[in-house]
């Protein structure tokens, strides 16, 4: 079995874990996620806390793919996930209206974006964006579809970009 499989996950308080015939359900604060059972995987839990075992002839990497799955929704329904986001340039901006975002990307139109479902975003300031939500790979997605809209150009540097993102500028051409 594989290294991470053979870590326990601790279920912190308020969380709760059900394991159906093929669908492992985590609930808490920040809600409810589920995940289908991975085959040759089994979920052992004993009080708070949850080992992966794997069955005879079941494929390694099943058990911490398993492992790290719930131990990712363990993480996002107790405290949750959050992405920041940062708008270089001049003139880039963004606004909540509403639930929904309004970019301002230096396009002859303001792009709007509408989170998905179990996403909520914030805009701390006029060129921070925070992307929240329990489900990790949303979360991820979510920041990359906004990314996505005007990436970072590789001159100057301007564009969407996650916090702390290092961005290698080119050298401009010389006469």
């Amino acid at each position: 079995m594989s290294r991470v499989a053979k870590k326990t996950i601790h279920l912190p308080k308020g969380v709760e874990l059900k394991v159906a015939a093929d669908v492992i359900t985590v609930k808490g604060a920040k809600g409810t996620l589920s995940v289908h059972a991975l085959p040759g995987v089994s979920i052992v839990t004993s009080g708070d806390a949850v080992n992966i075992e794997l069955a005879e002839g079941a494929d390694d990497k099943f058990g911490g793919t398993a492992r790290a799955l719930l131990a990712n929704m363990v993480k996002g329904v107790s405290e949750g996930y959050e992405r920041k986001l940062e708008l270089v340039g001049v003139g880039y901006r963004v606004a909540m209206a509403g639930k929904s975002l309004n970019l301002s990307l230096g396009f002859s139109h303001p792009v709007v974006f509408e989170p998905p479902a179990g996403i909520t975003l914030e805009a701390p300031s006029q060129t921070e964006i925070l992307v929240k939500g329990a489900d990790k790979q949303a979360v991820g997605q979510t920041a990359a579809k906004i990314r996505g809209f005007r990436p970072p150009e590789p001159y100057k540097g301007k564009g969407v970009r996650y916090a702390g993102e290092t961005i290698t500028l080119k050298e401009a051409k010389k006469a």
